[in-house]
């Protein structure tokens, strides 16, 4: 006789997403300057002192708005047999973690605030704490991918944490990606950053080589997190997600579990 109790349907493979987002007060600044009214009062903020405007759209709102977008769309390509597993870590005067690993499809988007100091040092610390962690990214997950965006220069001690990020354990394993946003955005510890991955994909034999993503304006910050969903989504479909896309056929060395 068929019993139904000793046949259950395969658990969805998660395939983890690290966003590591600079809140620092300087995020409150505007993309479009050409469209806000001078006031003459000025903050000091960040470490720098700042004209207090009127109007425009900030890079943190642009920011917001993106990262939602890129999270409704992982919600969309979930599939049985794999999803996506968003982690938010956010670094100002200090790291928070604003959204706990959790399937896209059940994230309930809060927009982040920005204010204070460039703190990154400690994101890094704290995301290598989590990725190293295996109740918290599981064996049978696939090798995540961790975001970097920044807009200014860390405040805080970032080369040891970023070495044992990028180097060291599991956290190594990963693939990374990297955005500065304006004039100042801290190149050094963005190129470090994705050093460890040298190429996003292979197209028709030639390498896509995996750079520093540079915004100015909205359209650009958009244009980055569209170009992080269709990296990730594009190897949820491959047949080995944890291997770098390719158009020939990969060879399967890392089928099944990656930790």
């Amino acid at each position: 006789m068929f019993d139904p109790s000793k046949f259950t349907a395969p658990k969805a493979k998660p395939l983890p997403v690290f966003l590591l987002l600079d809140v620092s007060g300087s995020m409150n600044g505007v993309v479009d300057p050409e469209n806000v009214l001078r006031t003459g009062q000025t903050v000091e903020n960040d470490g720098q002192t700042w004209e207090l405007v009127e109007g425009g759209t900030s890079k943190i709102q642009v920011l917001n708005d993106a990262v939602r977008r890129m999270v409704d769309s992982f919600a969309t390509e979930e599939r049985s047999e794999i999803e996506f597993l968003v982690s938010i870590i956010t670094f100002g005067d200090c790291v928070a973690q604003h959204l706990a690993p959790r399937v896209a499809s059940s994230v309930n988007w809060t927009d982040l605030e920005a204010d204070g100091c460039t703190a990154i040092g400690a994101a890094f610390s704290l995301a290598k704490k989590l990725i190293d962690d295996k109740e918290i990214t599981p064996s049978r997950a696939y090798r995540p991918t961790v975001v970097l965006v920044s807009d200014g220069q860390p405040t805080d001690d970032w080369v040891h944490p970023l070495e044992a990020l990028i180097t060291d354990g599991r956290s190594s394993k990963c693939f990374f990606m990297a955005m500065g946003i304006g004039e100042d955005p801290g190149a050094q510890v963005l190129e470090r950053f994705i050093s460890q991955t040298p190429m996003l994909a292979e197209v028709n034999g030639t390498p896509v080589r995996n750079t520093v993503f540079h915004a100015t304006d909205a359209e650009q910050i958009h244009d980055f997190f569209r170009k992080v969903t269709m990296s990730v989504t594009t190897r949820s479909k491959s047949p080995n997600p944890n291997a770098v896309p390719t158009s020939a056929k990969p060879h399967l060395e890392e089928e099944g579990g990656y930790w």
